[in-house]
C-alpha cells in the first residue's frame, strides 16, 4: 500500500475508533450498572439505544455540514461535544442521567462516523477506495477486540465510571490528531453553501437511487445483526454461560476476529471478482452461517463453543459485506459524498436501534433471541441483495 494511503487509513481508522470504543468498552459494565442503579436489564440497554439514536440521526446534519464547512471543522465540533458528554457520563448520578448523556455523546460521535467516509471519497474511488476502507476497517476492528478487555481491566479496580474517563482521554488524543496530522480534503472552491432546497434535493436523489438504497440497507442488515449481539452478549455470556467480565471480553474479541481477518481480503477479492459479485457471495455465506446457528439452537443443542464458532464465521462474511457496500453506495455520488455518507450511516444506525429494541424485548436469558435476530437480519440482507443486484446497468457492475 502507498505510504500516503496507509497514513490516511491509520488516521481515519483511529478517529473512527472513538464511536466503537464508546460502545464496546463499557459493555462488560452493563450488568454492574444495572445492579448499582437498581434497574432491570432493559434500562441499561436503553443507554445503548439512546446513543445509537443520536449517533444515527445526527449524521444527517454532519454530512451537509462537512460539504459546507469542509471536513475538519465539523469533526472538531463533534469530538469536543463527545468529550464533554463522556465526562458527564462518568459523573451521572442516576440511570436517567446516564441515558440522556449517552444521547449527547452519540450526537458528538456521529461526526466520526460519516465524515471519514466522505474524506475517503474526496481522494479515492473504486478498488483504491475499497482498499483504504478495508484498512480503516482493520484499525476499527481492533477496537471490538481490545475495548471490552480494556474496559473490564478498568472496571474491576476502579468501577464503571473509569471507562468514560478513559474514553475522554482518547478523545483528547483524537482532537490532537486532527489538528496536527489530518489534512483538509475539501478545498473551499468545492464547498457547497447551505441551501435547504439543495440538501432536500440531494436526499431525494439518494432515496430514489435503488442501488444506493440497496447497498445501504444490505450493509444496514449487517449492522443490525451486530447491534443485536451488542445488546444481549454481556447478559447472555455472563448470565447464561457463566463467564466473568474478563472472559466475556475475550469471547467478544474472538467474535470480532472473523470480521478483522476477512475485511483485509475485501479489496483484493473486490478487484478480482467485482464488488457486486463479492456482495452476492458474502451475503449468501452470512445467511447460511446464521441459519445454521439458529437451527442448532432450535434443535436443542446449546453449546457455547459452536455458538462462538458460527458467530465468528458470520462476522467474517460481514467483514466483506460492510466495507464493500459502503464503497459501492458512494461511488456514483461524489458531488454529495458527505450527504450520501451521512444518510447511509443514519439509516444503518436506525436499523440497529430497531434490532436492539426487538432483541432486548424477546431476550429471556437464553441464546435464541441472539441467533434468531441475526438470522432474521441475514434473511433480509439476502432478499435485499437479490432485489438490488438482480439487474444492474453496466456502470455499476464493478
Amino acid at each position: 500500500m502507498k505510504s500516503d494511503l496507509l497514513k490516511m487509513a491509520l488516521i481515519l481508522g483511529l478517529l473512527s475508533c472513538v464511536g466503537p470504543f464508546a460502545i464496546d468498552m463499557y459493555l462488560p459494565a452493563m450488568p454492574e450498572m444495572a445492579e448499582q442503579f437498581g434497574v432491570p436489564t432493559a434500562a441499561s440497554q436503553y443507554t445503548l439505544m439512546s446513543f445509537f439514536i443520536a449517533f444515527g440521526v445526527c449524521q444527517l446534519f454532519y454530512g451537509p455540514a462537512a460539504d459546507m464547512f469542509g471536513r475538519k471543522r465539523p469533526l472538531n465540533f463533534g469530538l469536543v461535544l463527545f468529550l464533554l458528554a463522556s465526562v458527564g457520563c462518568a459523573l451521572a448520578p442516576t440511570i436517567e442521567w446516564l441515558i440522556g448523556l449517552r444521547f449527547v455523546q452519540g450526537v458528538g460521535a456521529a461526526a466520526v462516523m460519516s465524515i471519514p467516509r466522505a474524506i475517503i471519497r474526496d481522494r479515492y474511488t473504486g478498488t483504491e477506495a475499497t482498499r483504504l476502507m478495508t484498512t480503516v476497517m482493520l484499525v476499527i476492528s481492533i477496537s471490538p477486540m481490545l475495548a471490552p478487555l480494556v474496559g473490564s481491566l478498568l472496571i474491576t479496580p476502579f468501577g464503571w465510571p473509569s471507562v468514560f474517563y478513559a474514553i475522554a482521554l482518547a478523545t483528547v488524543a483524537s482532537l490532537l490528531l486532527i489538528h496536527f496530522a489530518l489534512p483538509e480534503t475539501l478545498p473551499e472552491s468545492q464547498r457547497a453553501p447551505f441551501r435547504l432546497r439543495s440538501m432536500l434535493d440531494a436526499f431525494y436523489t439518494l432515496f430514489r437511487d435503488p442501488f444506493f438504497m440497496g447497498m445501504t440497507l444490505i450493509g444496514g442488515m449487517g449492522t443490525a445483526s451486530f447491534f443485536s449481539f451488542l445488546s444481549i452478549a454481556a447478559f447472555l455470556y455472563t448470565g447464561h454461560y457463566g463467564l466473568s467480565a474478563t472472559e466475556f471480553s475475550l469471547a467478544f474479541a474472538l467474535n470480532a476476529l472473523g470480521f478483522f481477518v476477512a475485511s483485509q481480503f475485501a479489496a483484493n477479492l473486490c478487484e478480482r471478482f467485482g464488488g457486486v459479485t463479492l456482495v452476492k457471495l458474502a451475503v449468501a455465506g452470512f445467511t447460511l452461517s446464521a441459519l445454521a446457528n439458529l437451527g442448532i439452537i432450535l434443535a436443542g443443542w446449546d453449546n457455547f463453543a459452536v455458538l462462538i464458532l458460527l458467530l465468528l464465521v458470520g462476522n467474517a462474511f460481514l467483514g466483506l459485506i460492510v466495507p464493500t457496500t459502503m464503497v459501492l453506495s458512494l461511488d456514483h455520488h461524489g458531488p454529495i459524498a458527505g450527504t450520501a455518507a451521512a444518510l447511509g450511516g443514519t439509516l444503518q444506525m436506525l436499523l440497529g436501534v430497531v434490532a436492539i429494541g426487538i432483541a432486548s424485548a424477546v431476550f429471556d436469558g437464553g441464546p435464541l433471541a441472539l441467533v434468531g435476530s441475526i438470522a432474521g437480519c441475514s434473511l433480509l440482507a439476502l432478499i435485499l441483495a437479490r432485489l438490488t443486484l438482480r439487474e444492474l446497468p453496466q456502470a455499476v457492475v464493478t
